[in-house]
């Protein structure tokens, strides 16, 4: 998960009124436009996991706030994401669990998830230390309704296999510098062009965070 800047909603909205429409009544037209505008604030990234979703049928137009529990939120901009379509995980998952207080989730275009939340190279995702109770409860809420630190799942194997081209690479620098062959601001300057090489990728928060966290080692 990563922050997000929700740009301009789509003008298609405005046609669709809640308590005399309804989800199913929104053309594929419209929905194509709704995807654009989603995609341009997500890349062709799920809102929550970071996976690709640009191949057809991955994805959906997700609600944040259930349609069931918030049905005035239905054609709201601010209550929809790209979410991939894992029935494990991510808004699916969300949608699947009992009640819940949609206020202890973290809102990618609203919380800024670095704030609280810490990736590891070994593909897990842990609240960040010494949070305050609230901020706590928020972490950990997120990641047990949205699945995403599954200890045995799909996506922690996938953010893995994505960092670990990357972390060989940490480890090789951390390698030059030590046998002197690189400066300390050498390495710091790889590892950033790194980080900004990989922004544009699945799980580049993970990847990031795991680049960031090796300059320490």
């Amino acid at each position: 998960m990563r922050k997000l800047i929700r740009g301009a909603a789509p003008i298609c909205l405005a046609n669709y009124k809640h308590g005399s429409d309804r989800w199913v009544d929104v053309t594929h037209v419209d929905k194509e436009q709704i995807r654009q505008c989603l995609q341009t604030m997500q890349d062709t990234r799920c809102a929550y996991c970071e996976a690709d979703i640009s191949t057809p049928g991955h994805s959906h137009i997700e609600h944040f706030r259930q349609r069931r529990g918030y049905p005035q939120g239905t054609f709201e901009w601010n209550n929809l994401f790209h979410s991939c379509c894992r029935d494990e995980a991510c808004g699916k998952f969300k949608d699947n669990c009992p009640p819940y207080d949609h206020r202890d989730l973290l809102k990618p275009d609203e919380d800024d998830p670095d704030d609280f939340l810490v990736f590891v190279s070994d593909g897990t995702i842990s609240p960040l230390a010494n949070l305050n109770d609230q901020s706590r409860t928020r972490a950990v809420e997120t990641l047990r309704i949205f699945n995403l630190d599954a200890q045995n799942g799909a996506l922690r194997a996938m953010r893995r296999d994505a960092i670990r081209p990357h972390l060989k690479t940490a480890q090789d620098l951390m390698g030059l510098a030590l046998a002197e062959d690189l400066s300390p601001d050498e390495v710091a300057t790889f590892l950033q062009d790194e980080i900004q090489n990989t922004e544009h990728l699945p799980f580049s928060t993970a990847i990031r965070h795991t680049l960031s966290n090796s300059r320490s080692v």
